[in-house]
């Protein structure tokens, strides 16, 4: 009988050791359990090449102050290297990347900015998030019960991301669209050129 007990103990110890590495290796790792990537367009093409809109990005100028609805900004900062902001995906050529995360009610999210050199850099980024690997989780929420909306505006490529947090059912579509404003931010570099 003792035998079992030292047997059910050590079954036990690894399960919880088994579920803690995986909690600290695969945290870094969150997939959105929805995705939308959209590649850049005409109607950003005064924006299509870093050379053409050479001004760097300023938190100020994307995070505006106040709420996006029902949620409240956190922290903002800018990525010292672009591939901080990433995990499995590589921004070749970027400048920078900004990031800033947001909360309200039962819901999370973040959105994220890539300053890259054109709009072919830009559309690859977008396949990239979309195949191979995602942006790293800012801010905490339930990956599988998320959405992320990913757009190639030029030589940036947006990544608007929002989940549930806790137990409580939450609609993203309202929270989503809101983080995902803040890209209008390069519609006004695009009138800006025009």
């Amino acid at each position: 009988m003792p035998g079992r007990v030292v047997i059910a103990l050590v079954v036990a110890g690894v399960t919880v050791l088994g579920a803690g590495a995986w909690l600290w290796l695969g945290r870094d790792a969150p997939r959105p359990a929805a995705f939308h990537g959209t590649p850049t367009s005409a109607m950003y093409a005064p924006v299509d090449s870093r050379a053409d809109d050479a001004a760097p990005l300023t938190t100020g100028e994307l995070f505006r102050a106040g709420a996006l609805g029902e949620l409240a900004r956190g922290e903002m900062e800018e990525l010292a290297d672009c591939d901080d902001a990433l995990w499995g995906a590589a921004a070749s050529g970027c400048t920078q990347a900004l990031r800033a995360t947001y909360t309200g009610g039962a819901v999370a999210g973040q959105f994220v900015i890539f300053n890259l050199p054109d709009g072919r850099a830009a559309d690859a980024l977008v396949t990239a998030l979309h195949r191979d690997g995602f942006v790293r989780q800012a801010v905490p929420f339930d990956p599988a019960r998320s959405r992320a909306e990913v757009r190639a505006l030029g030589h940036y490529v947006t990544v608007s991301w929002v989940g549930a947090r806790g137990t409580a059912d939450a609609d993203l579509v309202p929270p989503l669209i809101a983080l995902d404003s803040l890209g209008q931010a390069i519609q006004s570099r695009v009138l800006a050129a025009t």
